[in-house]
């Protein structure tokens, strides 16, 4: 294939508006978390599901489209300030996760788990969550290999009510 032929131009530049609230801040709201579990605009915080002890929402700076995270109310770094009841429902968030983006978002595989401390990455190290990454066969691109850079091909809100319309119909199909 000749230079000619290679389609550079189409692929130079990345459109990706939403991305610039996220680079404009001079520092990032690492309290958001928090302003979440808080809030009772679930929409603006993009809270999923409320449960007593934790609740789901969206990250709004996701690794990949649909990353979700679990979180208890209790800010907390460590595991071991959870109660037995408080684990039990952040993990039953991450199963409620997994069911609403094989619907929503028709995944077929997870990538959980949790950055605990800085050294291990955590963005917000006061406040443990778990991560919940949907994976699909062949997402994987050459993206994040030549450029460091990785795509999301979905907006927020569009997500966001696909995942709530979902969480409505199995909730209609669990009480019938």
């Amino acid at each position: 294939m000749s230079n000619e032929e290679f389609p550079k131009k189409q692929i130079e530049t990345l459109w990706a508006p939403w991305r610039v609230e996220y680079f404009e801040r001079e520092l990032r709201d690492m309290e958001f978390l928090s302003a979440a579990a808080r809030a009772s605009d679930d929409a603006a915080h993009l809270v999923i599901t409320r449960r007593k002890a934790a609740f789901l929402m969206m990250n709004r700076y996701p690794y990949a489209v649909g990353h979700l995270m679990a979180v208890p109310y209790k800010k907390t770094a460590e595991l071991s300030d959870l109660g037995e009841n408080e684990i039990v429902e952040l993990w039953n968030l991450v199963v409620h996760a997994q069911g609403l983006l094989r619907v929503a978002a028709r995944a077929q595989g997870f990538n959980i788990g949790l950055n605990l401390g800085e050294a291990a990455g955590a963005g917000v190290v006061d406040h443990l969550h778990i991560h919940i990454v949907p994976r699909w066969k062949g997402d994987t691109n050459f993206m994040p290999v030549i450029a460091g850079t990785k795509t999301i091909s979905e907006g927020l809100r569009a997500l966001y009510d696909k995942l709530i319309e979902a969480q409505n119909k199995m909730e209609k199909e669990r009480t019938r």
